[in-house]
């Protein structure tokens, strides 16, 4: 049930009066399928396998599709993961999908996201990804113009450039009604696009270029999210420069410029996924938008009254996705008792509902955790977030007057969050008797740039402390076990549970660890060791070339390997071009015939991240069984020999 229900439904977009977007399939390869909701309220998969829209830009991968209703039926173009190639798609007519793009010189080489059909000019604009040679960082990128009429399915020449590489990334892609302007973001290294981008805005000529092009807001430390165009004339976006993610208004034309909502929350996250939509306009000038401090809420604010009126439901987190139609508002919502679902709100009369997507309870509700949020003390006496979740089961209890063995959950990114949500993988822990504290460690989003900023030279140092110092919190007031605390995280969360085990500041706190597909060597992971987007995130986040190699050695799990006292258990995709099998290997070499029992478990066909329905089942198993074997009690049927 964890494996089925793995993954969250995305990219929600209006095609007329349609709706749209892509769910998981983990069943199916991990495949991602294209949804289609009729006007009647009917709602079919419409791209059958082995078809998965999907792209690997920025290896995450963007948004992949776009529409164009009319008379005839809808008009979609999408990115198809397996070659990375761009395809026209008439649902309603008989035909297959047919290629717009060529095949790359370079196996999915030639990658788009964030498409937008320009049915003045008959083609699709998006920010194109174009690998120049077998390095990960022989990359470039720009605003791409691909025809329509499948011209440039067998020659690179026909895919015209709107704009040069100028900037290494490029993002966000609007164009305004009639084409007459485009907007997007754009950044490059060092920075990540939260540390500094910027707004640019350019004018679309007669013949289809971007013939002007300027700055008009963000860079020099600042952030843009996200922009759109709610008219011709305005420009919305979020920008962070004043210490959180607030909304502003821009006219392109005469450049002025103002707050629309000032506030001390966010109103934007990181943008990890091109094509992220935390508000989006209505066609009668009200803004719909996901904002909060540690939870996002939807709002509508109306501008003239400067009322901004909170939706109501169960819902405590709306994903960055979306869409409107009509006075209709339709967005991905979730809470601790459902997983996603897609709602839809009527802007008029606040009342929202389930359409698609429900909440199926396979689950006695019962055994779902109930997530406390609380905030604890670390080093220096700043504050720590997190989310505290005990064991519940309705047909057992601990033994009077032993406390639960727990379970420290780290996110990654290193700049991400950890969502109060329906996890059915935290529940199959917390209803065997594990309690779990997900902790949004200084560094995390959702709580302001400064908060963030905390991890800006001490990633391993204050990630590492602010865990441990919740792990120690929980043990002293006898919420905890303090003989029976693990820690487990992936990617990041891989490298802050890995320096966990290293690291002096949280030296004797947890029994073991689960790494999974992590960043083990801050030196192995820059360059050409990593893809281009994170290629130099390190540096932010730890140092500079001069102190990147001291840094590395004092907080490197694989320099200080001989500090590893609890057993640990390592998972690892075999694809994973993020953090590459290298990272894993190099503990392995470091730890071997050392007596220190670990077990490693690899799986072909997986990249950063677990889709497959049968490495989602393994890799809960061997966590389990891990546990059972050190903290000493009957465990699930499944062979985990921990190797010494």
């Amino acid at each position: 049930m964890v494996a089925e229900g793995d993954g969250w439904p995305g990219a929600l977009g209006a095609v007329g009066d349609e709706l749209w977007w892509t769910e998981p399939r983990p069943a199916e390869g991990g495949r991602r399928a294209l949804m289609r909701r009729r006007s009647d309220g009917s709602t079919e998969s419409v791209l059958p396998p082995p078809w998965n829209p999907r792209n690997r830009v920025h290896e995450y991968g963007g948004r992949p599709w776009a529409g164009l209703a009319r008379e005839d039926g809808p008009l979609m173009v999408f990115t198809n993961f397996a070659d990375q190639r761009l395809y026209r798609f008439e649902p309603d007519g008989a035909s297959e999908p047919v290629p717009l793009t060529p095949e790359p010189a370079i196996a999915s080489g030639l990658r788009f996201c964030e498409p937008v059909i320009v049915e003045r000019f008959g083609e699709v604009w998006a920010v194109m990804e174009e690998f120049t040679g077998e390095r990960p960082t022989d990359v470039r990128r720009v605003i791409a113009a691909v025809p329509l009429d499948g011209s440039a399915a067998g020659d690179r020449a026909a895919i015209r450039e709107l704009t040069d590489d100028t900037f290494r990334f490029v993002a966000g892609l609007k164009v305004s009604p009639e084409a007459g302007s485009a907007a997007w973001i754009a950044w490059n290294h060092p920075h990540m696009p939260w540390d500094s981008s910027e707004l640019r805005v350019g004018f679309v000529s007669d013949d289809g270029s971007i013939s002007t092009q300027w700055r008009e807001r963000g860079g020099f430390g600042s952030s843009i999210a996200q922009v759109e165009f709610a008219d011709y004339y305005t420009l919305l976006c979020t920008s962070d420069h004043t210490g959180w993610w607030n909304l502003y208004s821009h006219d392109p034309y005469d450049h002025s410029n103002g707050p629309v909502l000032p506030m001390e929350e966010e109103f934007a996250g990181p943008m990890w996924s091109p094509g992220s939509r935390w508000f989006h306009p209505l066609r009668d000038g009200r803004i719909a938008v996901i904002h909060g401090k540690g939870e996002s809420r939807l709002s509508l604010y109306e501008g003239r009254a400067g009322e901004l009126r909170q939706v109501e439901g169960p819902w405590t987190d709306w994903a960055a996705s979306l869409t409107a139609i009509g006075d209709k508002v339709y967005g991905f919502a979730a809470s601790p008792a459902t997983g996603y679902e897609l709602v839809e709100v009527d802007s008029v009369s606040g009342e929202a509902r389930v359409i698609a997507h429900a909440h199926e309870g396979k689950v006695d509700p019962a055994y779902y955790p109930v997530p406390e949020h609380r905030t604890f003390e670390g080093p220096g006496g700043r504050e720590v977030h997190a989310h505290v979740y005990p064991p519940r089961n309705p047909g057992y209890e601990g033994p009077e007057g032993e406390a639960p063995p727990y379970v420290v959950w780290v996110h990654g990114g290193p700049t991400g969050h950890a969502k109060a949500i329906l996890d059915l993988e935290l529940a199959y822990f917390t209803s065997r008797g594990f309690g779990v504290v997900e902790v949004n460690y200084g560094g995390s989003t959702g709580y302001g740039r400064a908060y963030r900023e905390r991890l800006r030279g001490q990633w391993g140092v204050v990630d590492v402390e602010d865990c441990a110092a919740v792990a120690r919190a929980l043990a002293a007031e006898g919420t905890a076990d303090p003989a029976r605390i693990a820690i487990r995280g992936g990617s990041a969360g891989g490298w802050t549970a890995a320096a966990s085990l290293t690291s002096v500041a949280a030296q004797g706190v947890y029994a073991c660890a689960v790494i999974k597909y992590p960043i083990m060597d801050l030196a192995g992971w820059t360059g050409d060791d990593t893809h281009d987007f994170e290629s130099q995130y390190i540096y932010g986040l730890v140092g500079p070339p001069e102190v990147l190699e001291e840094r590395n050695r004092e907080r490197s799990p694989v320099v200080n390997a001989d500090r590893i006292a609890a057993p640990f258990l390592l998972l690892q995709g075999l694809e994973d071009a993020i953090c590459p099998p290298a990272q894993s290997e190099m503990l392995l070499a470091r730890i071997e015939g050392k007596g220190l029992p670990h077990a490693y478990r690899a799986y072909e066909g997986e990249q950063h991240g677990f889709r497959q329905a049968s490495t989602i089942v393994d890799a809960v198993l061997a966590e389990h069984a891990l546990y059972a074997q050190v903290f000493g009690f009957e465990g699930p049927d499944f062979a985990l020999e921990l190797e010494p």
